[in-house]
């Protein structure tokens, strides 16, 4: 069962639920209902109040749900409060995108990073979370001292976990720099393609450098960075491209810390592709998030392509009549748009051209 609570000005809310709806399927899920509510500030025990909990517990009996979603992040209080009154388990969004993160990590690194992201939410949890980490251990034969609460040598267990995992993170981040330090002595161009996750990267990938890439239409089908090397028949070069993890909506600040060794390759690029969804309705707020992750990772003065892909679902009538235009992006900046369809291969050659120009220290204005 899907929640979402309508916070007022400056705070996200999707009324529809419509991505919380994805996230679930993708995390293995199935919606059966969705309820919203319109709140001044959370309720600090309940966070929807205790009148709209007891409407979702009807509606859980009703429908028989298995668990609920809240589209918005609980405090750990939060989330034992709600699963006492519901009757049934609780999480979060930031608990669903870490649980999607966990099933599509394939590399090392990436495993480590969504371990590290995982380690660091559970850790805020463990305050009064589960009953039986209130019991004391102690004595002869068993481990922590006399009189140790369970809670209190989870806890030192998971800070000891996060501190191997951050050291072999740090290894991890050490080699990257070796191998970019290496890629800019040699005097490539890096480009990298950033944008919402679902917005189609790996599939314009895959159309640019002919790579295998994985893709799939759902919600970050790929976490781990894949780079190759691309020629540019027009600049008669070749250019880096890396795939990087796609972004969304509240991504856990904990979770971008964690991929920093994998974000790091779109701050230290010297053009990004921003491939944005053309067909979805919220590409403007998928853009800004983007722009907003960007500048948390220092890679917002970075020049950009602004990529609308999948042009192909627009109907004939909301289609652009130019492959190719230019926009002022903030005062003084000026971008240009490219409009493609990844999936059919339509639109590339246009774009191929626009990253020609910026391999050149003169271009990247109209």
């Amino acid at each position: 069962m899907l929640v979402g609570v309508d916070l007022g000005q400056g705070a996200s809310f999707d009324p529809s639920l419509d991505e919380l709806a994805l996230l679930a399927s993708t995390a293995g899920d199935v919606a059966v209902a969705r309820v919203t509510a319109r709140r001044k500030a959370p309720d600090p025990a309940l966070f929807v109040g205790s009148g709209k909990a007891d409407e979702i517990r009807l509606l859980v009996q009703a429908h028989e749900a298995a668990g609920v979603i809240f589209d918005q992040a609980l405090s750990p209080a939060q989330q034992r409060n709600l699963e006492r009154h519901l009757g049934v388990p609780v999480a979060d969004r930031t608990a669903v995108i870490l649980d999607i993160f966990a099933q599509r990590a394939q590399s090392h690194e990436g495993k480590l990073q969504v371990e590290l992201a995982q380690l660091q939410y559970l850790a805020t949890r463990l305050v009064r979370r589960w009953s039986h980490l209130e019991r004391q251990r102690g004595g002869i034969g068993t481990r922590g001292g006399p009189g140790e609460a369970q809670i209190e040598l989870d806890r030192r267990m998971i800070g000891e976990r996060i501190k191997s995992v951050k050291q072999r993170l740090e290894k991890v981040k050490r080699q990257r720099g070796t191998q970019r330090r290496a890629r800019q002595k040699s005097g490539s161009f890096r480009v990298s393609l950033v944008g919402y996750t679902n917005a189609g990267k790996s599939t314009l990938f895959n159309g640019l450098v002919k790579a295998r890439a994985y893709a799939a239409d759902q919600l970050f089908a790929t976490l781990d960075t894949t780079t190759r090397s691309m020629w540019l028949e027009q600049a008669e070069r070749s250019v880096v491209l890396s795939d990087t993890v796609g972004f969304i909506r509240d991504l856990p600040h904990k979770l971008v810390e964690a991929f920093e060794a994998t974000l790091q390759e779109a701050a230290d690029a010297d053009l990004l592709l921003h491939v944005i969804d053309a067909a979805s309705p919220a590409q403007a707020e998928q853009q800004q998030e983007v722009d907003r992750v960007l500048e948390e990772i220092g890679a917002g003065d970075i020049p950009q392509i602004l990529v609308h892909n999948k042009v192909d679902l627009l109907d004939e009538s909301a289609r652009p009549r130019e492959a190719v235009d230019w926009i002022e992006a903030h005062p003084g900046v000026r971008r240009p748009r490219v409009f493609l369809s990844a999936a059919r291969g339509e639109g590339l050659d246009p774009l191929r051209h626009l990253i020609a120009r910026y391999t050149t220290p003169t271009t990247g204005t109209a």
